[in-house]
This record gives C-alpha cells, structure tokens and sequence, in this order.
C-alpha cells in the first residue's frame, strides 16, 4: 500500500508551494542516490518523494489526489502520478536548483585548467614594545610562484595545452545511472578541460615552483595578540596561471617581564617596602613611550593599591587615542631582621593602637562577636 503523499513529505495538508518545495529540496538531499550509492532503500525512497512532489505541486493533480486518493491515478487516470523526470517542468525544474552545487553545477565550465593557488599560514612572534610601537617586519616564505619558463601554463616552452578528447573542453562528463543522468568531473583531464601532451620540464607541467621568498609585512602600533594580517595574492600560485591565495600573518604577542595588557590599558605590579607604605613615599617607573614616571605613595597605602597613569598605555589600533597604566602596590613585609630591628618592630606593637590598624582590628572584633553567637 502506498503511502500517502502528504506524509511522504512530511507537510501538512493544506501547505503551500513552498513548503513543498522546502520540504521536498530537504528529503531529496537526503536520499539521493548519488549521496548514498549502492543503497536501493535510499534510491527507493527517492522515487517516492518525487512522485509525491509532482503530484502535490501540480493544482490539477493535487486536487484529484485530495479528493480521491492514490484511485486517481490508477488505470493512467491523470497521466500517473510519476512519470519520470520529463515532460510538464517536472524533477528538470530543479534539479539544477538542489543538485548544482552537489554535482559541481550545469553551468560551470572550464578555465584552461586554471585553478586557485592555496592560502598559507605565517605564525608571526612579536614584543610588547612592538605591539606599541608598530614595525615593518621581513619574512621569509617558502611558497610554490608562477614557473618563468612556461608563463604558468605548464606546457614546455613553445608548445600549447590541448582540448580534452573526453569531455570537448567542458570539464565534465555525463553518465547515466539508475533512472537519472548526473555529470561528473571529466576523469581524463580532472576537470581542467585541457590535457599537457609536452609537460614543461621545470615545473613539471604544474606551472609553478617552489621557492622563498622574501616579503615586508607591515605590523601597525596597537595590534593585539591572535590578529590576523593578510596579503592578497601573497599565497601559494595557482596551477597552470591560476590566480594566487592569499597569505595569512597570524601575529602572537610575547608575555612582558613588567606588563601585562587587557585591550588598551596595561598593568604593573610594584613591590614596596612596609616602611614606604606606612610613611608614604615615591618610586619611578618605565614605560613603553620610553619615559619614566614618578608614583606618589600617600601615607599609609594598603596592599593591592592601585594608581592610574593616564595615556601610558596601548595605542588603539587606527585610533589616536591611548590607553592607561595602572600601578599596583604589593607591600613587603620585611625578612632576614636583625635583633634590633625585631626589638623596635615588638616596641612598635607595644605601642600601637587599633587606628593603626583598622582593618585588621575590625575583623577580629566581627570574627569574636560571630564566634561568641554560638554560645547564647
């Protein structure tokens, strides 16, 4: 027993042209038998989807099978329900549509054998310093370029590629198979459309050769770790005079010694002493400009402080603007004392008061008060 068309499709009732047409395209790359060879459930299975899409897309057709069923076409009523691919616009109509891009398409011809060249990959380290200060840099690309003795046609000097016998030039071939004709690739020529009868001896008939070059690439002020530069045409040459790939820079910045970046701004830790920290003070630091600037440390600065140096920062790619630096303090506590200097430091505990320290003393007070909660 037949199934119903409607249910074959999987639409409902009353769907519309393209819905049918969605839903036909979609089970039809699914079950085409060029995408499963050998499986005759599939290339059953596609037989059904069209013969339910021809009767469903067609008014006439469609308004017999709603009212009487699969009867309709019985005993040639209606001409059938599936005739094929012919007549009417039928499957033809598009084939090309869904199939073209999956069989390499109808309309595409050959190009004397001329393919695309590869794009390459260049990993590329650079410093801080210049990522913000930008660079011209040479590299050095071991890559295949246009052969000089044959132009990049491949052929040997003074002689010419010839037309495909199998395929006239066209790249593709046509075959039958099953109850369809599909084209495919022409197997003589590998879809060039041309053959090299007399291959040129340097290049092999491949119309390029591999050499290093050298190229100058240049690295702006501001680039960022994990950019990508390109260079057009830079990239591997194509066979037989095909057009070049492109060349890719894939640029990674080294981890700094004093800095560490977040976009634009930059961030330094600097140790001081307790003493400074306490008293206050001053300390100088480098930046990337190239210039030193002086940090003042206010009297009784906490560990982790962070102070803000405007416009020491990143530039910003293709922008004028800069971003910051920021300078955090890491108070050290003293080591190796000597007995004085634990006397004066135990005279200094003596004499100290909770304003001394208000943070510490403010916790302890909250840790005694939570500790004694437990006994009421």
């Amino acid at each position: 027993m037949k199934a119903d068309f409607y249910e074959t499709l999987g639409v409902q009732k009353g769907a519309d042209e393209k819905e049918l047409k969605s839903a036909f395209r979609k089970l039809a790359m699914q079950f085409h038998p060029d995408r499963n060879p050998g499986d005759n459930a599939c290339e059953h299975k596609f037989k059904e989807i069209n013969e339910a899409y021809e009767t469903l897309k067609d008014p006439q057709k469609r308004a017999a099978y709603d009212r009487f069923g699969h009867a309709a076409f019985e005993n040639g009523g209606m001409n059938g329900g599936g005739q094929g691919f012919g007549g009417g616009g039928g499957f033809s109509d598009i084939f090309e549509d869904i199939f073209g891009e999956m069989m390499g398409g109808r309309q595409r011809r050959s190009s004397g054998g001329r393919e695309r060249g590869a794009d390459l990959r260049y990993n590329m380290e650079i410093t801080l310093e210049e990522a913000f200060a930008g660079k011209t840099a040479q590299i050095h690309v071991p890559a295949s370029i246009s052969c000089t003795d044959c132009s990049g046609s491949g052929a040997k000097p003074g002689t010419q590629p010839v037309t495909c016998t199998m395929c006239s030039g066209s790249g593709r071939v046509r075959a039958s198979q099953g109850f369809f004709s599909i084209e495919r690739t022409c197997p003589q020529c590998q879809g060039r459309g041309q053959m090299i009868k007399d291959p040129c001896a340097k290049c092999s008939g491949q119309g390029r050769v591999t050499e290093e070059r050298s190229l100058s690439v240049n690295i702006p002020a501001g680039i960022e770790d994990g950019t990508r530069i390109r260079l057009a045409s830079e990239g591997e040459a194509g066979l037989r005079g095909g057009p070049s790939g492109d060349l890719y820079i894939f640029l990674s910045v080294k981890p700094h010694e004093f800095f560490q970046r977040d976009g634009a701004d930059l961030y330094c830790k600097v140790p001081i002493s307790m003493i400074t920290a306490a008293l206050g003070g001053s300390f100088e630091v480098a930046t990337l400009d190239g210039t030193q600037t002086r940090v003042k440390v206010p009297e009784g600065t906490q560990n982790g402080r962070q102070f803000r140096l405007k416009g020491k920062g990143m530039p910003i790619l293709r922008q004028p603007n800069i971003g910051d630096l920021y300078i955090q303090t890491a108070v050290e506590t003293p080591q190796n004392l000597t007995k004085r200097q634990r006397e004066l430091l135990e005279e200094f505990e003596q004499l100290s008061s909770k304003d001394n320290s208000p943070q510490s003393s403010g916790f302890f007070s909250r840790m005694k008060d939570f500790f004694e909660s437990f006994g009421e």
